[in-house]
Parts: structure tokens; C-alpha cells; sequence
């Protein structure tokens, strides 16, 4: 039960869920991988590691638990992230009139990324998207909070909402994990980076194909919990 002061909310998860940041974020790994003197993999191949926080995506693939050489590459990627990568990037079509929908039915809504939160506030703003949200919660420089649990259990202390009346949007595994550890239900979406078995797997109780399919869940799921 929604306690009378909260507010219904939905924590939206920005890459893969907002936005397709495909392009952006391949090109920073692929630049930071040459910048360690790595073989830069294929852009392809990496469309596993968007979603994870930089620095469990640099360990992986430079095969190694080297804290200073992980926050090097993490650096770099940065460096190009900063300047050109954030923006090559592409509104998710939908995406608007789902926020839209969110807003008139008076849920609080706010964004939930493990991407660093200045980035994630360009971002938004870039897309007149920022209008929507109520609150905008990221990780920060030094990678506290992105860890989706560690987020999510952030958000519900500092903003007027209660888990018990939330609910969070996703594309990938650590959405849902890390809602789950703070016992928010998760919608997976199928048009991001993980699949349906993937989502399935970790839990989700609803899966969307589609933005157009997505108002109507986010409604069902916190009449549930009302």
C-alpha cells in the first residue's frame, strides 16, 4: 500500500530504455581500448557490455582486476564521451508520449542509470526530455551508485516515494537485479540491448515490445501495488 504523502513512481533506466546510445558508447569503448594499447573489438561485439557500469564493462575486457589500469580505460572513454559520444545517440520513438502518459497520471517519475549523472543530464536535456522528471539519479565520478542496487536504494531514501508504489523500467539484467534487491518489480523492454530470455531470467514480471505497449504495463503494475 502507497502510504497517503508518497507518490506512485516509475524509475526509467536511460540506455536501452530512452535512448538507442549504440553508436556513442561503442565508439568510446573501441577508443579507450586503443588508447591501452588493446585491439579495439568490432562494434558489433560489443552490444553485451552497455548497460554494466564502465568499470565492470573495462575489466572484462581487458581481462583483468587492475584497479588503476580499469579506471585509465574509464578515462579515456570519458574523455570521448564528454565531448561527442553522449550525443551520438538516438531518441527511442515512443519514448515521449510514454513519459507523457507517466506525467498525466501523476507517478513520480524518475531516471535511474548507472551512466554518470552529468552525462545523463545532457542527455536529457538534448532530447527535451529532462521536462518529464522529477528527479535525475545517476552514478558519480568515482563509480559510487552505479551499481543498480546501490541506486535504487539511494533513490528511495532521499525522494518523496516508497518501493511498495514503485516500479522500474529496464532493458538488461542489472535493472532488474537491482530492483529486485530493493523489492521494486521490474518491466523489461525488448527494444534495448537484452533479450527476452535474459529478462525472463532475471525476473521481470512484465515484458514490452514495443513504447506504444509500455504506458498500459507501467498502469497495470502500480494498480497491483496500490
Amino acid at each position: 500500500m502507497i502510504p497517503d504523502d508518497r507518490r506512485a513512481a516509475v524509475l526509467f533506466d536511460l540506455d536501452g530504455t530512452l535512448t538507442d546510445p549504440f553508436v556513442g558508447i561503442t565508439n568510446c569503448i573501441r577508443h579507450a581500448m586503443e588508447k591501452m594499447g588493446r585491439a579495439a573489438p568490432e562494434a558489433d561485439a560489443l552490444r553485451a557490455h552497455i548497460g554494466p557500469p564502465l568499470q565492470v564493462t573495462f575489466a572484462q575486457l581487458l581481462e583483468t582486476d587492475d584497479e588503476v589500469r580499469i579506471w585509465e580505460a574509464v578515462g579515456h572513454y570519458r574523455d570521448r564521451y564528454s565531448q561527442a559520444g553522449k550525443f551520438e545517440n538516438v531518441l527511442i520513438p515512443g519514448v515521449t508520449e510514454v513519459l507523457a502518459r507517466c506525467i498525466d497520471a501523476g507517478y513520480f517519475l524518475s531516471l535511474a542509470t548507472s551512466k554518470l549523472e552529468t552525462y545523463s543530464r545532457d542527455i536529457l536535456d538534448h532530447f527535451d526530455l529532462t521536462r518529464f522528471f522529477d528527479a535525475i539519479h545517476g552514478s558519480a565520478a568515482d563509480g559510487t551508485r552505479a551499481d543498480k542496487a546501490h541506486l535504487i536504494e539511494h533513490i528511495l531514501s532521499v525522494e518523496p516515494i516508497e518501493a511498495a508504489g514503485a516500479v522500474m523500467i529496464g532493458d538488461r539484467h542489472h535493472d532488474v537485479h537491482g530492483a529486485k534487491a530493493n523489492d521494486v518489480p521490474t518491466i523489461g523492454v525488448l527494444w534495448g540491448f537484452g533479450d527476452r530470455a535474459e529478462l525472463v531470467q532475471a525476473g521481470a514480471v512484465g515484458i514490452c515490445e514495443t513504447p506504444a505497449a509500455l504506458a498500459a504495463a507501467i498502469d497495470d503494475a502500480l494498480m497491483v501495488r496500490s
